[in-house]
């Protein structure tokens, strides 16, 4: 385990809300079916709605067939036979991973997957986001669906920096021209922050810091400036540091941290809200 919490200073606060139609309100306490199962820490949002739509869910004895459907704390939700577990609250963790892991809970082709390799006390968690199976480095792990996608969208504002080992050579005054976004096989993507680290006999070594996430967007980025990568590690995902945790090592994230970084109306949507009351009443 690393003797560093891992999280930087300064890039903390609740992460910006996507902008959008205004949706109805819902009843106090009340949330979407497929939230309520995310919160219950079974699996993302994305996969709930897919659970109901295969007829898997089922709200007082009758099963639903669509996830627009809003549950209260009374409702009794089954999944695949079994009781929904109750809510807890979100908690976090770091996570090392190394090359040759899928970010998947399963896979066909019988690939080992990060979820079989870690530590068996962890609770049943899910990614924020995904890493390519040849990346390696900072990987979060939560036990709410719901806090995962909220960290994962784009819409967070959350900076992922990444430490990039290419073959090739590139100007600093190419890598600025990335800060305006680019668009690349009709993807367009967004503003990058680069800088050339050193130079390595016939590799150079970049660091990156993006937004977005997109599917193998360094790697496009690379071959758009002529480079090809050969190692990449992700060293922070917004405040969260990979720092010195060693490789395959986990490291959960302390309820305060978590809470301070969300800021307080979202430490209490996702049972936080106690530990952030705390911080403010010691800081009085």
């Amino acid at each position: 385990m690393s003797g560093k919490v891992g999280v930087k200073r300064g890039q903390g606060q609740a992460p910006r809300k996507a902008k959008g139609k205004p949706q109805a309100a819902e009843p106090k306490d009340s949330m979407r079916i497929a939230k309520a199962i995310a919160h219950a820490g079974l699996c993302s949002r994305r996969d709930a709605e897919a659970w109901i739509e295969a007829g898997r869910v089922a709200v007082n004895g009758k099963k639903l067939a669509t996830p627009a459907f809003v549950v209260s704390p009374s409702d009794k939700i089954v999944v695949d036979g079994k009781p929904l577990p109750e809510s807890q609250a979100a908690r976090l963790w770091r996570y090392n991973k190394r090359r040759g892991l899928l970010t998947s809970h399963r896979d066909p082709q019988g690939r080992k997957t990060v979820f079989e390799a870690l530590p068996p006390e962890l609770p049943r968690v899910v990614s924020v986001g995904r890493l390519d199976i040849n990346t390696e480095g900072l990987l979060l792990l939560t036990t709410d669906g719901a806090l995962a996608r909220h960290l994962e969208l784009p819409s967070t504002g959350w900076l992922r920096r990444y430490r990039v080992r290419a073959h090739g050579r590139v100007t600093q005054e190419a890598l600025d021209r990335l800060r305006d976004g680019v668009t690349i096989d009709g993807v367009h993507y967004g503003p990058v922050e680069a800088r050339i680290d050193r130079e390595q006999g016939s590799n150079i070594w970049l660091m990156l810091g993006l937004r977005e996430g997109k599917n193998r967007e360094v790697k496009r980025l690379a071959e758009h400036l002529g480079l090809t990568v050969n190692r990449l590690i992700r060293v922070s995902f917004g405040p969260f540091a990979l720092g010195d945790l060693a490789e395959g090592a986990v490291e959960e994230v302390k309820r305060r941290v978590l809470a301070e970084q969300l800021g307080a109306k979202l430490a209490e949507e996702f049972g936080l809200f106690d530990a952030a009351k705390e911080r403010r009443g010691r800081r009085r």
